[in-house]
């Protein structure tokens, strides 16, 4: 049996049911850098996924709690797509890759972790991403971390 020691991971285990919604409650605390919240928008906001499948993996999230895509009001249906846009660039200037996946699980059924705010991922690919390890090992290398990818997308936000 192979063993790959990841300490770090117990205090998600440990840590109690949240409740309420990350979405909601992370951008009402004055933690943007704790938080890898990198822009602010009127109606969206920008915001690192703490479990990315790829270094950079963002999310455009609505600040508005909402569950359904049609529920978005025009405003924000434009800044949200706006931001998908400018991450994209942000990420292409800033990691070297020109591809990407873009996408939405509406809902549990659809693979939604949070079904009940919706929001946009933003993955960047390279050539080579997905070789043996997650193939055959079902593990993912991070490259970087996520402090200094933080970082290094802040200023350009």
């Amino acid at each position: 049996m192979k063993r790959i020691w990841a300490p770090w991971r117990i205090q998600y285990i440990r840590a109690p049911e949240q409740k309420g919604c990350i979405f909601c409650d992370k951008p009402g605390e004055d933690k943007d850098a704790d938080n890898l919240i990198l822009y602010r928008g009127k109606s969206n906001f920008v915001i690192m996924n703490i479990y990315p499948y790829n270094p950079g993996h963002l999310m455009v999230v609505p600040y508005r709690h909402l569950g359904k895509l049609e529920e978005m009001t025009s405003e924000e249906r434009h800044e949200h797509y706006d931001l998908v846009s400018r991450a994209v660039g942000i990420l292409r200037a800033s990691t070297g890759t020109d591809n990407f996946n873009l996408g939405m699980n509406l809902g549990r059924v659809a693979g939604a972790g949070i079904a009940d705010h919706i929001h946009t991922h933003i993955v960047p690919r390279w050539n080579g991403d997905n070789n043996f390890m997650p193939v055959i090992g079902e593990t993912r290398v991070m490259s970087e971390s996520m402090a200094d990818i933080y970082h290094r997308l802040k200023v350009k936000f």
